[in-house]
């Protein structure tokens, strides 16, 4: 029962580390590896990879070596929160790259409760042009989207606008919306 709660709490706290980073860290020095995140899917060089990935990699590196020091070398409970970090990056896989990003060979849009709020949350982040002025970042944990709309409009001075294929899907029709009326 122990060892559950120790899971579940780490999945928990990865999400709260995982706004942190995303703020403070991919859209701040570790930019060079995020930016490939926020750039249209379409553009000639992609491929089915993208340089942010590099954090799920090294994220897996760290719950990897977890996992070992506490099955092999006796540090218990390390690997339960190496595991629970592994289930947080299958939510992350599912949620975030599968639902929002469509990295997936089926299409899925929400269309009600909290599956619309965090696609809508995600892709109000992907409305901001570079790393500046963007909301939501979370992966797991949408806030409201009428606080994200009125936040985007605090940061922007009014209506954002976008110039570019929806970030968050590719998709081009999403261009000719206004984030500020995503609901």
């Amino acid at each position: 029962m122990f060892n559950a709660f120790i899971l579940i709490l780490t999945v928990v706290l990865m999400e709260v580390f995982s706004i942190v980073a995303h703020k403070y860290i991919m859209h701040g020095f570790g930019w060079a590896w995020h930016r490939s995140h926020h750039e249209p899917p379409h553009r000639a060089n992609a491929g089915w990879f993208e340089k942010n990935d590099l954090y799920a990699v090294v994220f897996a590196g760290v719950a990897i070596a977890l996992i070992y020091a506490g099955a092999t070398l006796g540090h218990h409970p390390l690997e339960w929160i190496g595991a629970g970090m592994t289930a947080y990056g299958l939510l992350y896989f599912v949620a975030h790259d599968g639902l929002v990003h469509q990295r997936w060979p089926f299409r899925y849009v929400p269309r009600s409760g909290y599956l619309k709020r965090l696609y809508q949350a995600h892709r109000m982040h992907h409305a901001v042009n570079g790393k500046e002025g963007a909301v939501s970042f979370g992966f797991l944990y949408a806030p409201p989207v009428d606080a994200l709309k009125r936040e985007l409009h605090v940061l922007h001075q009014g209506p954002l606008r976008r110039q570019h294929p929806d970030a968050a899907t590719g998709r081009p029709d999403a261009a000719q919306s206004n984030p500020q009326d995503a609901s």
